[in-house]
């Protein structure tokens, strides 16, 4: 068969699938319709779990999993914005690490809200005017983010689901050589994972912190003397070449988002619960919160201890742990650490990052 004639067979299977697809969005739109009369959200993280591992459990290739997951995000993404438009409040401004992030989870269709910082992110959703909001929460080199923790404590907002987040980052400048720049603008995590190439490459440059990535592109945009640590998205984005490539200092440079709204979610098998708590200060008050989940054998994934800011030396712990609060494993852990702890909060059960 000659090249014509698969180009031809190409062309016909790509109107099948065109009309699939839009027969899909047809029922869409009339299932937006049944959610509405029920009460229901739009986004419902379980259900879009459960649809693409079925998939992914019956796919032979020779597309990969990664493009199933890609293509599929599309379609959930067209799907929501046909039953209602579905507002995503993400740090912004365009292209920053947490605009990537949100776009990776809920699509090209989704109607982005940039907003100045964590804590404005949390107002959105809490005020209703964004559905859910994507924030970072940790990084695997630098750590937690502080202030999505701070804003986890005091907010009723509800984990709804996780994002990882494989970062790389690209100097962009207008300088054609390395030596013309002057100063490095970024958000302060960035030059933090790039301090290394930064001080073999560039240990003349002012490094300068600023409010997010995106800014950053903005000031070297206006300076030929300066550069700024982003991604190469946002080099497309702002129209700033990439000077350098991939200069992040470790090669497994992953940040961890969380998805925060007003509602949770439901078990899929493969979930992930989270909790704040408050213990006691006193000898073997650690080891006691820690111990109900080896007797009931659930995998605890992460502890991190917080300050209160209330009182000195009083602190909170953010903990994630495998299972659902439905669970009944998790459902003992849960009750043993209520009656261990000062203060107990469930932040949310949902489906574990894949």
């Amino acid at each position: 068969m000659g090249l014509d004639e698969w180009r031809s067979r190409i062309d016909g299977i790509d109107r099948q699938l065109l009309q699939l697809l839009n027969a899909r969005a047809e029922i869409a739109t009339e299932v937006g319709r049944a959610k509405r009369q029920a009460g229901v959200a739009v986004h419902i993280p379980e259900r879009e779990h459960e649809v693409l591992q079925s998939l992914l459990r019956v796919n032979r290739g020779p597309l990969g999993a990664e493009a199933v997951r890609a293509i599929w995000r599309e379609i959930f993404s067209a799907s929501r914005a046909l039953q209602h438009p579905f507002r995503v409040a993400y740090m912004g401004p365009a292209a920053t690490y947490s605009h990537l992030a949100a776009l990776r989870q809920f699509g090209e269709s989704a109607a982005y809200v940039p907003v100045r910082g964590i804590h404005d992110v949390f107002t959105e959703v809490e005020h209703e005017r964004a559905d859910v909001g994507v924030v970072p929460v940790e990084n695997s080199t630098e750590g937690v983010v502080n202030h999505t923790l701070d804003r986890l404590i005091d907010s009723e907002l509800r984990i709804s689901g996780e994002i990882q987040l494989e970062i790389h980052h690209f100097l962009l400048s207008r300088a054609r050589e390395l030596p013309e720049v002057k100063r490095v603008y970024s958000h302060p995590q960035p030059l933090a994972q790039c301090r290394q190439w930064l001080d073999r490459s560039l240990p003349h440059a002012e490094t300068v912190e600023v409010g997010s990535t995106a800014v950053a592109v903005e000031h070297a945009r206006e300076d030929a003397s300066s550069a700024a640590i982003a991604s190469e998205l946002a080099g497309r984005l702002y129209g700033l070449p990439v000077l350098r490539a991939r200069i992040e200092d470790a090669t497994q440079n992953v940040t961890r988002f969380l998805v925060v709204g007003r509602q949770g979610a439901s078990p899929t098998g493969r979930d992930k619960t989270s909790v704040l708590l408050s213990i006691k200060d006193e000898v073997g008050a650690l080891f006691r919160i820690v111990e109900p989940f080896a007797v009931a054998r659930v995998n605890l994934s992460k502890i991190e201890s917080r300050p209160t800011r209330r009182r000195p030396w009083e602190y909170v712990f953010f903990m994630d742990f495998e299972g659902h609060q439905a669970d009944p494993p998790v459902q003992n852990v849960l009750a043993a650490l209520t009656e261990r702890c000062l203060f107990l909060k469930v932040l949310g059960s949902y489906p574990a990052a894949v």
